[in-house]
């Protein structure tokens, strides 16, 4: 759902993506960590109509691509823009301050552009902030919430349901390009973070059963879908609010888990795992090719004390063993990761302390935030809050050589044949992703010449001819 154009965002810009079931035109994907909002489409028209601005994490985007399924079950549309919409959906995010003031812009984005606006997601879980911005919001529920969401689409534009109609794609609404999905495995999280208000907003674990996923992924992969990425707030704790029980004979592990769905032939992406020891498991199943060598892995920094005022666990120095083990087993896994700098409290030593351990670890891909508080989160209280200037030094310098070590890997890919999953194909050439890339926060690999006849989804072999610092280029 979009007005004609949206304008860039203050945490990065939108970024634009079609439903399953409508034709594929997947937007510019750039190496950016900045949340995105997804823009719902449909050509469908007649029918009540309902618009959706989905904001922030993809975990958000498949709640988002769940509500769109269900309304489109129920006989509705989905408008392109705001003039032809009904009412819209805004999927709000709440992560960071940044996030909430991009959130309630798009609210008033909407408001302006449509007047009827209901508000769901993180943000949601604060409606008196909400309320407090935008009054006229029709309703607003919290993260998760699809009966209410729907009882309060249902409220402001009554279904109108036609059986000659409505018809859903077996895979339901997808907002992503047709060939690759989100797999959301589990809601909340056990962790106690001082940064972190997601526990908060959505809960405590509560993994899905193995069976339902599975039955999810077989419909994915039927419909087309060939990458399939992993996502929850914490993977590797997947089954433990289960005590990975065996339910229709699916076991409730992560290791259980990647085995059956690894085996429906689709690249298989692993998102937000932490490194427990049981993730030992899954590296040789790297190996042998069963699922995808690319770890996304929530660092956050390396040094102890840091991490201990963060209430993260402290095991820097244990970590890039288990990384070096990890390389041994699967040489060519790349590891994605995220940090912060300038939490409360980070001595000079202490952010040293952290790009010397980016020089040991040498990871693949690299993000940064400046710490900022959020409304809630018990970090707000430490004391020993750096200047803003501190901060944005830090970052850069944090950067510069997360950019040097990118740029060195990449190079040395020069001359190797890649397996590529191909994401867009123009009259300049094909852009395509390694098994190193996750959409929309990894690089791309482009094909300038030889690439008529490739068509998005399509899986081939390249020769790299050219590296930059987050790009390759290279030759079927």
């Amino acid at each position: 759902m979009v007005s004609p154009p949206l304008p860039p965002g203050p945490a990065g810009g939108y970024m634009p993506a079609m439903p399953q079931d409508s034709p594929l035109n997947p937007p510019d994907l750039r190496p950016d960590i900045a949340p995105r909002a997804h823009i719902a489409r449909s050509t469908r028209t007649g029918q009540p109509t309902i618009g959706m601005v989905s904001l922030g994490c993809p975990k958000a985007l498949v709640d988002s691509e769940r509500i769109l399924t269900r309304l489109r079950a129920e006989g509705y549309a989905i408008s392109p823009d705001y003039a032809g919409a009904d009412a819209v959906i805004v999927n709000t995010c709440g992560f960071l301050d940044s996030a909430k003031a991009e959130s309630l812009e798009a609210i008033g984005e909407a408001l302006t552009e449509n007047g009827r606006v209901i508000v769901t997601g993180c943000l949601g879980a604060e409606p008196d902030y909400i309320t407090g911005a935008h009054p006229r919001v029709l309703a607003v529920t919290g993260p998760h919430q699809y009966e209410r969401v729907l009882d309060a689409v249902h409220a402001a534009v009554p279904p109108s349901p036609d059986p000659f109609v409505d018809l859903l794609p077996p895979a339901g609404v997808k907002l992503t390009p047709r060939h690759y999905s989100y797999l959301k495995i589990s809601e909340g999280c056990n962790h106690k973070c001082r940064f972190c208000i997601i526990p908060d907003m959505r809960g405590r674990l509560q993994s899905r059963p193995a069976h339902a996923i599975i039955r999810e992924a077989e419909k994915l992969v039927a419909a087309g879908v060939r990458e399939l990425l992993v996502i929850s707030q914490d993977t590797s704790a997947y089954g433990v609010d289960l005590k990975h029980g065996l339910e229709r004979g699916h076991r409730a592990h992560i290791t259980d888990l990647v085995r059956d769905l690894g085996s429906l032939g689709a690249w298989l992406r692993l998102h937000y795992v932490y490194p427990y020891p049981h993730v030992r498991e899954l590296i040789p199943l790297m190996a042998e090719g069963l699922v995808l060598p690319y770890l996304d892995i929530p660092f956050q920094h390396a040094h102890p004390d840091t991490l201990k005022r963060m209430a993260r666990p402290a095991a820097a120095a244990k970590t890039l063993d288990e990384i070096a083990s990890w390389r041994a087993i699967c040489p060519d896994i790349a590891l994605r990761s995220t940090f912060i700098v300038g939490f409360p409290g980070e001595s000079e030593a202490e952010f040293q302390t952290l790009l010397d351990w980016l020089d040991e670890a040498q990871l693949d891909r690299v993000g940064c935030f400046k710490y900022e508080n959020v409304a809630g989160a018990r970090s707000n209280d430490l004391p020993g809050h750096l200047p803003e200037e501190v901060k944005q030094d830090r970052w850069e310098r944090f950067m510069e050589k997360a950019q040097a070590i990118s740029e060195a890997k990449l190079a040395a890919k020069v001359g190797r044949r890649l397996q590529v999953i191909v994401d867009e194909v123009d009259d300049e050439g094909a852009t395509c992703r390694t098994m190193a890339d996750a959409p929309e926060i990894d690089g791309n690999l482009f094909i300038d010449e030889g690439f008529n006849g490739l068509a998005a989804g399509d899986i081939v072999t390249v020769t790299v001819e050219e590296a930059g610092e987050y790009d390759l280029w290279g030759r079927l």
